[in-house]
């Protein structure tokens, strides 16, 4: 393990990530196992954590926040992505998808918040744009895509904490490079297997046609019941304490929801990119999601390709594509990335309490090397 790149061990804020517990995953990440691996996207968090104690709507306690993913990055932020949507389950909120559906163009900011906020953080994306903030040149319009999981039982979801001065920040806010992870942004109130969840990201390198690529996957991950939880093919979720220990006393979370997205530079069609997102919920499946049915389930995927071609309005382009039959390195990698970044958020985390004094413990590292290594499933 300690021959592995830093960045792949341990997050920018130094929590341990899954590969620095010596967790096995098939596949090689990029420099900094994230979805910023592939050129020119950017990740930036807002995270809202506030007061302690019984709820009051409106005064909190508050465990929630904003992520914003850039794929062109802020100077490009204009410039559409060719992308595809899945929904496994669909309950759950992702807007701008009719559009992707329709032309398989994505602009703007996407945005990952609570349920209740997902409206103001589409909103606020758009705010942004058109006014040209921090400096960049306004944009004419948008759809931008706006998505959410359930936060209600830390947060006080109904008290609308989110703004769109904490959405703002978290779009200047956003960088390549390695990336916090657990109860950061949009993650910050999120449970997955009954442990503390959030925010996860992976990478991929690959060789598919005749070319090298990257492809990078980010989840908000909210959903699962602990007993479900596999991790190296291990039912460790069983074999865990209730709740991870005596404090533990996390709701099942059956109801939950997962917001999975992947970008590559592979250069990718809207409806190959609509398999990739398919090929996410295999990933989610790995860990033991069975997609319960309360469950919003949704995935993007895009490509940073074609920027040109994906950007022409008035005359004939020219744009590369790999041929279908090329694709299984690419599927085989987001099954691996997003499978990586589920656990990633499980890993890179803390206890949390949150509104009525609720405890989500973090999934325990010494118990499940523990089990793990009984099965002989740690690496090195």
């Amino acid at each position: 393990m300690s021959r592995l790149p830093e960045a792949w061990l341990r997050t920018p804020q130094g929590l341990t990530r899954a590969r620095g517990l010596g967790l096995p995953f098939d596949g090689t990440p990029g420099a900094a196992n994230a979805l910023t691996d592939v050129p020119g996207v950017e990740v930036g968090y807002a995270t809202l954590i506030e007061g302690e104690g019984p709820l009051r709507v409106g005064a909190g306690p508050v465990r929630t926040g904003v992520t914003a993913v850039l794929p062109r990055g802020r100077a490009g932020f204009a410039a559409p992505v060719w992308a595809g949507v899945f929904s496994l389950n669909g309950n759950g909120e992702m807007s701008g998808t009719h559009m992707i559906a329709e032309t398989g163009l994505c602009e703007l900011p996407i945005t990952l918040t609570n349920t209740h906020s997902c409206g103001l953080t589409r909103d606020a994306t758009l705010q942004w744009a058109l006014q040209g903030l921090d400096g960049l040149p306004a944009a004419d319009w948008g759809l931008p895509v706006a998505a959410e999981t359930y936060d209600g039982w830390l947060n006080d979801i109904n008290g609308f904490h989110v703004t769109a001065e904490h959405v703002f920040a978290a779009i200047k806010a956003a960088r390549g490079g390695p990336l916090a992870e657990g109860s950061v942004g949009g993650g910050t109130g999120m449970i997955c297997y009954g442990f503390k969840g959030g925010s996860g990201t992976a990478s991929r390198r690959l060789s598919a046609a005749g070319g090298d690529w990257t492809l990078g996957a980010f989840v908000q991950a909210n959903f699962g019941a602990q007993e479900e939880l596999l991790i190296a093919g291990i039912p460790v979720g069983r074999a865990l304490p209730p709740g991870g220990g005596p404090r533990g006393v996390a709701p099942a979370a059956k109801g939950s929801s997962v917001i999975g997205l992947l970008a590559t530079d592979a250069p990718l069609l809207p409806h190959q990119l609509t398999r990739l997102a398919r090929r996410a919920a295999l990933g989610i499946a790995r860990s033991g999601a069975n997609a319960h049915h309360g469950s919003g389930d949704i995935f993007l995927a895009f490509s940073t390709a074609n920027a040109e071609a994906v950007a022409a309005r008035d005359r004939q382009r020219t744009a590369a594509f790999l041929p279908d039959p090329a694709l299984d390195p690419l599927f085989r990698a987001a099954i691996e990335a997003v499978d990586e970044a589920v656990v990633n958020a499980l890993v890179a985390n803390r206890d949390m309490i949150g509104r009525d004094g609720h405890v989500v413990p973090a999934l325990p590292h010494g118990p499940l090397r523990e089990i793990l290594a009984r099965h002989g499933r740690l690496a090195g």
